[in-house]
């Protein structure tokens, strides 16, 4: 049976309880029914079912009733006053979750012109490819040529023994996902695959599940003039149960002027880039070698022993999830590696 699940408050260092969606039932799905009934579990997992579950919670008249739409910000301490638009606008649970907030003015950036900054109020947690670093996670939450799944040999060559960040949404969070860093996009596509739940205990229970969901990829060059300096970046927004889409809407300033993405975009640091619609959902930073250091606290909070993480459990290595705020710092570029200077022999 799975315990509670906690995870460290950035702002206060205070230890959290998270309230698990439909937890049970999840977990019942995840731990039964994957391997009983198998047929079930991938009509479960599919793109019909997610976006039936998806109309179900923040379409439909249940679903939209006032009274719900009450409880729910009052249980998860969602603040309308940091929104764009008013209260009585956002009168339904999808507007609720898709809410825009004014966020130049309540998520503020480092002036650090090289940190790397949170692409989304959620819980974050750090990683690496290569196998002699103390981060070193495999095939746990993915597969890497798989999660990637570039066409493009010499991209998946740059990301190889780098690091990563785990960003996980929960269904309260704000939704948008803001840029990283500073720079050019050098290639996006999309990759099909299924809607699997992002709740810790499914998480646990699956093999590699971010690599199996439907997925955007953004590939970012940093090292361009006004870039943060910090190699590519591999931006990963990966689908999860209840989430219908992704929206691709950058906007350069504030909301104004969403676009779609496409190769060749200049990237702003902070402003908004795209827009899960509905449910909980993850997105996955990928950085090449020796090109990016985490910040200290962050690092030192996954590796708390005293916190109840299902991840910590799981996985048999302290894994505890820091919440953290969009646009805040979460690293720092570093400077590409002096090459070595070759000498010819005489």
């Amino acid at each position: 049976m799975q315990s509670h699940h906690e995870y460290i408050d950035r702002e206060n260092r205070q230890v959290r309880t998270e309230a698990l969606y439909a937890d049970r039932l999840v977990n019942m799905i995840y731990h039964q029914g994957r391997e009983r009934m198998p047929s079930l579990f991938k009509v479960l997992t599919s793109a019909r079912m997610s976006s039936l579950l998806g109309f179900l919670n923040y379409d439909s008249l249940l679903g939209a009733h006032i009274g719900s739409i009450e409880r729910f910000l009052e249980k998860n301490d969602i603040d309308l006053s940091e929104c764009v638009d008013s209260a009585q606008q956002l009168d339904t649970p999808r507007k609720v979750f898709e809410r825009r907030i004014r966020y130049w003015q309540t998520r503020p950036m480092p002036r650090d012109k090289g940190a790397i900054v949170s692409p989304a109020d959620a819980k974050v947690l750090f990683g690496s490819l290569a196998e002699d670093s103390l981060l070193f996670i495999k095939d746990k939450f993915f597969a890497f040529e798989e999660m990637l799944g570039c066409q493009r040999q010499d991209i998946l060559e740059s990301f190889a023994g780098g690091s990563f960040a785990i960003f996980r949404l929960t269904p309260e969070k704000y939704h948008y996902n803001h840029v990283p860093v500073d720079g050019k996009a050098v290639d996006f596509y999309s990759l099909d695959g299924a809607f699997h739940s992002c709740n810790p205990g499914a998480i646990i229970q699956m093999v590699t599940p971010h690599s199996k969901n439907r997925r955007h990829v953004t590939v970012i060059d940093t090292d361009v003039v006004g870039g943060s300096g910090a190699g590519l970046v591999a931006m990963v927004e990966v689908v999860a149960l209840m989430i219908g889409d992704v929206q691709q809407c950058y906007s350069p300033f504030q909301y104004a002027w969403p676009r779609p993405m496409e190769q060749g975009l200049f990237l702003k640091k902070g402003q908004p880039k795209s827009l899960f619609r509905p449910g909980s959902s993850t997105t996955v930073l990928f950085f090449q070698p020796g090109r990016v250091a985490f910040d200290e606290d962050l690092l030192a909070n996954m590796q708390r022993r005293d916190v109840l993480s299902r991840f910590s459990r799981g996985f048999d290595k302290s894994l505890v999830e820091t919440d953290v705020r969009v646009r805040s710092s979460i690293g720092r570029g570093l400077p590409r590696p002096a090459q070595p200077i070759s000498r010819s022999t005489p």
